[in-house]
């Protein structure tokens, strides 16, 4: 890639773009419309893709897919807790690799509308001088997330998989 090309990372939230897309639209998100979309013209330092591993096919098949589309897949176990609660997210995980990989590029492509990460993205841009961009779904994406971002892009038709 040139040197002169904008460098990214991309950071996938799984399990929040998966649920969003399905509470808003009843579909799912096009990880390969989105990859063409966020890379074009940028040199891509680094992809993650933060899932919930699985042993059922289906799940290790849309991991495999992710895989070649360019994604390091990055996967934790869903814990069930002993009060019957469970817990499946990536939020501290997403926000060390991002700090780890802020000096190294130019812009972090944040794909999640979870107000947690409001202050990562502050802290991307304000101690880091990175620019953000959020993807997520509109109404369904924190406003602090949102207005804090250089850029918000829409998760809408144009990034669903067609039914």
């Amino acid at each position: 890639m040139s040197a002169d090309l904008e460098k990214i990372a991309l950071l996938v939230d799984v399990q929040n773009v998966y649920y969003t897309c399905r509470d808003a639209y009843q579909s799912n998100f096009d990880y390969n419309q989105f990859w063409y979309v966020a890379t074009q013209g940028k040199n891509v330092v680094s992809a993650k893709a933060y899932a919930i591993a699985s042993q059922d096919p289906k799940q290790r098949q849309f991991h495999h897919i992710l895989r070649g589309i360019g994604f390091n897949v990055m996967l934790k176990p869903y814990i069930q807790r002993r009060d019957g609660s469970a817990k499946g997210d990536w939020d501290v995980g997403i926000t060390l690799d991002a700090i780890e990989i802020a000096p190294e590029v130019d812009t972090i492509v944040l794909v999640s509308g979870d107000g947690d990460f409001q202050l990562l993205v502050e802290r991307l841009r304000e101690k880091y001088n990175k620019k953000v961009v959020v993807y997520g779904v509109n109404r369904l994406t924190s406003q602090g997330l949102i207005d804090s971002a250089n850029q918000f892009v829409s998760i809408d038709r144009d990034l669903l998989l067609s039914k």
